[in-house]
Order: structure tokens, then sequence, then C-alpha cells
């Protein structure tokens, strides 16, 4: 890697941590998470946008991986679609619990907003003054709206110390790329060109691990989401060891 970042600020894993037949390499003993943290040193916690988790469950996960694996986590879809982030401060309370039951396993909260949400400066700003009172790690934030990339929005995410995620594909072109706070690099891959199924091919990963080796920043999350058709395991394998030699 860059001689400016340690591993242990490269953060590669896949949204959930399931692991494909195919892939015989993978230890063969213990749980799928078990497993798959002997690979990555990251995952995506998804499941938490459709539903609550018991705490003894988020704890079982902090258990299950090694001392310097982390998960990131999706925030509810009651807070980011059905509420539109003008939700209760208790739904908001309940899922940081939640989430911190983690510990030390806890890295970003992710916030993923639907397309049809546009930027409301009010809104947000109350929101992230809310959030910010409650919770003061890391936090990254993937709107969909044409509205939201505009310098105000960007504005508004680095005084609050949050990262817009650089997603692909970008539905705007502005979307492809990071800002808000840039001490944290978060990047989600989608898949592309059918999103949630298509394998990338690896001159997009070659391209994606120099502007990774290239990007100064204290942390970088490269988290793979087409795992439909488990692709996401391979491209992350193949993303590893591009940064490693690099």
């Amino acid at each position: 890697m860059a001689s400016n970042r340690s591993m242990n600020h490269l953060r590669i894993g896949t949204a959930g941590w399931s692991i494909p037949k195919q892939y015989l390499d993978v230890p063969p003993q213990g749980t799928h998470l078990n497993r798959y943290s002997q690979i990555f040193n990251c995952a995506e916690i998804n499941s938490s946008f459709y539903r609550s988790h018991r705490l003894s469950t988020w704890a079982k996960w902090a258990d299950s991986v090694p001392e310097d694996f982390q998960f990131s986590v999706k925030a509810p879809k009651a807070i980011t679609h059905d509420a539109k982030l003008a939700c209760e401060p208790a739904q908001l309370q309940i899922f940081l619990a939640e989430a911190n039951t983690l510990a030390q396993r806890l890295g970003p909260i992710l916030f993923q907003l639907p397309p049809s949400s546009a930027f409301n400066p009010a809104v947000a700003k109350a929101f992230f003054a809310r959030l910010r009172d409650l919770h003061q790690g890391a936090i990254v934030f993937e709107p969909r709206h044409s509205t939201w990339f505009v310098s105000e929005a960007d504005y508004l995410l680095n005084s609050f110390s949050i990262s817009r995620v650089a997603a692909d594909p970008a539905r705007v072109p502005a979307a492809a790329q990071a800002a808000g706070w840039s001490q944290l690099l978060y990047c989600r891959l989608h898949g592309s060109p059918h999103t949630y199924y298509s394998a990338y091919p690896e001159s997009y990963l070659r391209s994606l691990a120099a502007a990774i080796a290239a990007h100064k920043t204290r942390e970088t999350w490269c988290v793979f989401d087409n795992t439909a058709s488990g692709a996401a395991f391979g491209d992350a394998q193949i993303l590893q060891r591009l940064l490693s030699a690099a």
C-alpha cells in the first residue's frame, strides 16, 4: 500500500458475509461469519435496514470476528425511507443502542436515502444535529436524488463530519465521487451494468485500486454490494490482492 496508509486503515469486504460455494480456499470450519472474517476485515450489515435485531445477536456477531474486524451498519428504512430523516428521536436512539452493542467492532453507520428523497436543508441539518448528539462515531450518507449533489449539501455534511459515499453505478455523475467529510472514503459498489448482479471487469478494479491508493484519507472502506449472483466475494478478493501489491 501507499506509505501514508497502513492496512488497518483499509477495509475491503462485502454487504453481508455470504460465501459462494465455488470459493474453496475459504477456511472450512466455523460459521459463515467466522470463515468470512478470516478473508476480509470488514462487512456491511444490511439486515438492520429491514428489521431490528436482539442485542444478543449483535453481541454474537461481535464475538465471532477477530479484534481488527469491523462492521458498518445500514440504518433502518423507517428512518431513511419512511420518515425521510424527519424521524422520532426514539427511533434513532433504539437503532444506535443496537448498533453500539458491537462496541469496538462498530465502524461507520450508513444512511442510504431513497432516490425520491430530495435535499431539504432544514430537515437535513436538524437530523444531523440530533444524530451527532447521539453518536460521535463515523457516519456515511448515500443520497441518490440529484439535489443532494450541490455545494450546500457538501458543506452541511462536512460541518457535521459526515462523509458522502462514492457509489457505482452513479445515478448522477457526481455520485461516483466522495464528498462531505474528507477523512473517510466509503465506496459502495452495487454492480454494473446489472445492479446487484454484475461482476466488475479487472480493468475497473485496477483503476479503483489506483484511485484508492492515491486517495489521501484517514480511513478507506470499499464494500461490494453485487451479492445477488455471488460476484461481490470474488471482486473483493481481487481488489484486496491489487491493493496488497500496490
